[in-house]
This record gives structure tokens, C-alpha cells and sequence, in this order.
């Protein structure tokens, strides 16, 4: 059963199912999540869904505010619906999820585009992602801690 995508990957896609259905219809987040996550077994994927469908949507204005910023020539009602929650994942993984790095948060949204969206997604959503990360690491916000700390450039460290 288990693909060559990672368990983490399977559920980031279950978060954006979630998340899309739940901003379609409104409905109750309760059952809808209860039915999408019903195979994943695992505690700590199911804990770390939960977690992430929570942190984005009680910090849905201060994401969109994030993306608004960054969106120059597109108001943010022309992204596209999977754009736009994929691009709030990856900026609540950022902000809120300091034991996840940066590279992996920014990779898996591009990845789950690719799969999800249509051909210019995965640019988009790499450009306004990275331009973020730049944003919170200049302003010293970026709060990453322990494997959120690993960082994305081979470079060896200077002596």
C-alpha cells in the first residue's frame, strides 16, 4: 500500500483535502477530519494533522496577510483555491512548526502542487515560500528549533 511518497507527504495531502473541503462547504471540521484521517494509524502523523489543520485555520488572516504582501500583481481571490491553502500549509509549517525545516516545509508544498494543481503552481508557490522564509529570517522570526534547524545549503561552515 505505502507508494514511495513519505507517510508525512500522505498526510500534508489529507490536510489539503481537508482544508479544501472544509472551505467549500463549511461544514463541520469534526466529521470531515475524522473521515479523511481515518487511515492514517500512526499517533504522531494523526497528532501532527490535527495540529496543522488547527494552527492554519485559528492563524488564517495573518497567513493570507502574509501571502497578500507577497502577491504583487494577483489579488489574492485570483489564486487558485488549492494554491492558496497550500501556500497557507506551507507558511503555518514555517511559522509554527519549529522542528520542521524550512527546506522540507517549502519542498512538500511544491511537491503536493505539482500533484494537485496545474503547471505553474509549484513556481509560484516555491517563490512566494521562499520570499517569506527570506522575510521571517531577516526580521529574526523564524523560530526553529532542533531538526527545524537544519539548514538547506551544503556550504561548509565557515572557521
Amino acid at each position: 500500500m505505502m507508494t514511495n511518497k513519505s507517510k508525512r507527504r500522505i498526510v500534508r495531502e489529507k490536510v489539503l483535502q481537508i482544508l479544501y473541503a472544509y472551505e467549500m462547504n463549511k461544514e463541520s471540521l469534526q466529521p470531515l477530519s475524522l473521515e479523511v484521517l481515518k487511515d492514517v494509524t500512526d499517533d504522531t502523523d494523526r497528532t501532527f494533522a490535527q495540529e496543522l489543520i488547527r494552527k492554519v485555520l485559528s492563524n488564517i488572516e495573518d497567513l493570507d496577510e502574509k501571502i497578500i504582501k507577497r502577491v504583487t500583481n494577483w489579488e489574492m481571490n485570483r489564486i487558485a483555491l488549492i494554491d492558496k491553502i497550500l501556500l497557507r500549509i506551507g507558511i503555518c509549517e514555517l511559522l509554527y512548526f519549529p522542528d520542521i525545516p524550512p527546506k522540507v516545509s517549502i519542498n512538500e508544498s511544491i511537491e503536493i502542487a505539482k500533484d494537485y494543481s496545474t503547471a505553474g503552481s509549484a513556481k509560484f508557490i516555491n517563490g512566494i515560500l521562499d520570499a517569506i522564509l527570506a522575510d521571517e529570517k531577516n526580521t529574526g522570526k523564524l523560530n526553529k528549533t532542533g531538526r527545524g534547524l537544519v539548514e538547506e545549503s551544503i556550504s561548509p561552515p565557515r572557521q
